[in-house]
């Protein structure tokens, strides 16, 4: 059986490692990419990491998440995050929306609505559990549309979109003048910027308090896909407009975390990341431009657990799942359920792995993000 897990660290998370190793203590930030059925390969590690391995400690731990690892992060604060995981895995991989006659694909209309009902009854009389967790704080992130793509329309959105592509390719802070960075974030009001765990410099940000007048529309929005799904608009608590997909903006979450205030054990300054891969991609519209996908002094402190890419090779269709697997697999959901639940069982062996090197942290496993 092939090797299933890799761990990559910036320097100064290396350095920790050889020094102290890692105890839950240490943690400070777990972020939670977006990636759609990407996520659902990290399921067994989420149930691990939160439900007994973070369990241990008792310090304050920001998660700070978007599109599907806002799902995934506040399922994190649930009472029984166990038991949550293994149904949030259960519930993604059975979705499924027939589409109108004549058309081989749901319509945005249908897919929304079939996200918000089962966002809803997910988290139906749980939100105060996740709002108010005494040890986690939680950071979801989306992006709210500018100037063409302040309301979504059709012919208006796709000329957005493609000028907020040629912005980006050009210089990364220049998407700010079509999308703007939103976190909506859990606890006391009001909430203040400099409690963020990274610095915002970087690009158009605005804070917001996340409440349970919002909850289901941050998370939907923050899951929102452009033209897959329908934008969320006017936010409760939030400026008007449209909302998109927190990935757009933050699509690996490739943020300025604070560093720790020093290296010694406890400090809870490391940040966390179960990942699907190694890159640590900035905007989803960096996908196709791989000068980006490089490591930064950003992720100095950050550790990495991802899949092999010759373990990945091994699962269903010599990939994680993803979107594509909607068109692969059309009107077949015996067989998208049969693949997607191959692919998470044969995921625990990443929890697995990762929990024999905690008991035992070995440097040598450790490779420079």
């Amino acid at each position: 059986m092939p090797r299933a897990l890799r761990l990559y660290a910036g320097p100064a998370a290396r350095r920790h490692i050889e020094r102290h190793g890692l105890q839950p203590s240490d943690i400070g930030v777990v972020p939670g990419a977006a990636g759609g059925p990407k996520g659902l390969i990290l399921g067994p590690l989420d149930e691990f990491i939160f439900g007994r391995w973070l369990a241990q400690s008792q310090h304050p731990v920001d998660l700070v998440a978007a599109s599907i690892g806002a799902w995934r992060m506040a399922t994190a604060c649930l009472d029984d995050p166990i038991a949550a995981f293994g149904r949030l895995s259960h519930d993604y991989i059975r979705q499924h929306q027939e589409p109108p006659p004549g058309r081989k694909m749901p319509t945005a209309d249908q897919i929304s609505e079939g996200f918000a009902q089962g966002l809803h009854t997910f988290y139906e009389g749980r939100l105060s559990q996740i709002l108010s967790h005494p040890r986690y704080r939680l950071h979801v992130l989306v992006s709210r549309g500018r100037q063409l793509l302040r309301r979504e329309h059709p012919l208006a959105t796709p000329l957005g979109y493609a000028s907020a592509f040629l912005a980006n390719a050009v210089h990364r802070p220049a998407l700010g003048g079509w999308l703007e960075r939103m976190v909506f974030s859990s606890g006391a009001e009001p909430v203040e910027m400099g409690r963020l765990p990274f610095a915002t410099q970087d690009f158009r940000t605005r804070q917001l308090p996340l409440t349970e007048a919002n909850f289901h529309a941050v998370v939907q929005a923050s899951c929102s896909i452009p033209f897959f799904m329908r934008a969320v608009n006017d936010i409760p608590g939030a400026p008007p407009g449209a909302y998109w997909d927190g990935g757009l903006t933050d699509y690996h979450l490739h943020l300025n975390y604070l560093p720790p205030k020093s290296e010694g054990p406890g400090q809870g300054g490391l940040v966390l990341y179960p990942h699907f891969q190694k890159a640590v991609v900035p905007g989803w519209l960096d996908k196709g431009l791989p000068w980006r996908h490089r490591s930064s002094a950003f992720l100095d402190n950050m550790l990495v657990v991802a899949p092999d890419p010759a373990w990945v090779a091994t699962l269903p269709n010599g990939k994680l799942p993803d979107r594509t697997d909607f068109t692969r697999y059309g009107l077949d959901l015996a067989a998208r359920v049969e693949a997607w639940t191959r692919a998470v069982d044969a995921s625990r062996q990443l929890s697995e792995e990762f929990e024999a090197w905690l008991a035992k942290p070995d440097p040598s496993q450790v490779e420079a993000l």
